[in-house]
């Protein structure tokens, strides 16, 4: 929303992008947010090595092998939560351009938003694609329609804020809250609650023997992109302290008179 200042610089606003699996390249299913949450609480789990089991009574020796407590196996776990404000009442005041909010308000948006928790194997689409069984008899040519026994997953989804943070997440809560209706009692405004779990590189990597996927593939170069960002950043931080060590050496040389 603008702030009456003309020269404001633009916000960017945050995206979801889920990648729908086609025979050839994946789709990308881009939800843009209305509004930008007002806040967004971002929470990193480390590794915790097991600890060192005490001696028993009997003075036995601990049965466990003792771990590095510097050890990290894995990147730490990474989540998101954030509250998105769905309105509909701009498209309301001019129906003719938009007549889908004008029927249902904002429960298309709640819809996308929704189906990022099912199975691709699940949805419409993927219940007409299927493979075409030909068989020959004594009653003729008959086909007949089978769908894939491959394990349903849900597609890759990419949580973007900004350029600076493209990650590959699952959503691990998702909460509607409905404060408005129109009459056909479809949402109007509407606060969804997110909880994004962040994917890691290693857990996107294909199983033995499998083949890669497009869509995963672009999942782990985002991640990498984003770590590699991190990385700069804390370099840039490196050259800060390098600056302010200095200015406190320069101080207390003055101060002591050297």
């Amino acid at each position: 929303m603008g702030d009456g200042y003309s020269r404001s610089p633009k916000l960017l606003k945050g995206a979801i992008v889920q990648f729908v699996k086609m025979p050839i390249v994946p789709i990308p299913n881009i939800i843009i947010f209305q509004y930008n949450p007002d806040t967004l609480q971002r929470t990193l789990t480390p590794y915790a090595p097991p600890e060192r089991s005490a001696p028993t009574a009997t003075g036995t020796p601990p049965s466990t092998t003792p771990v590095d407590p510097t050890a990290q196996p894995y990147d730490p776990a990474e989540s998101f939560n954030l509250s998105l404000v769905l309105d509909a009442s701009d498209a309301l005041e001019v129906p003719e351009h938009h007549p889908v909010a004008f029927v249902t308000g904002v429960a298309d948006r709640i819809a996308a938003l929704e189906m990022l928790l099912y199975p691709a194997g699940d949805s419409l689409l993927g219940g007409l694609v299927g493979s075409i069984n030909v068989s020959i008899g004594g009653g003729g040519i008959s086909a007949s329609l089978q769908r894939s026994a491959a394990r349903p997953e849900v597609p890759v989804t990419l949580f973007i804020w900004g350029p600076g943070r493209i990650v590959p997440v699952r959503l691990s809560t998702f909460n509607v809250e409905e404060q408005q209706w129109n009459q056909l009692l479809y949402p109007t405004r509407a606060k969804v609650t997110l909880g994004l779990k962040v994917i890691t590189k290693d857990a996107l990597q294909p199983a033995a023997g499998a083949s890669d996927s497009a869509d995963k593939k672009i999942a782990r170069f985002c991640y990498d992109f984003t770590r590699g960002q991190k990385e700069l950043l804390a370099l840039a931080n490196i050259a800060n302290t390098i600056e302010a060590v200095a200015g406190v050496a320069s101080v207390l040389g003055d101060a002591v008179g050297l």
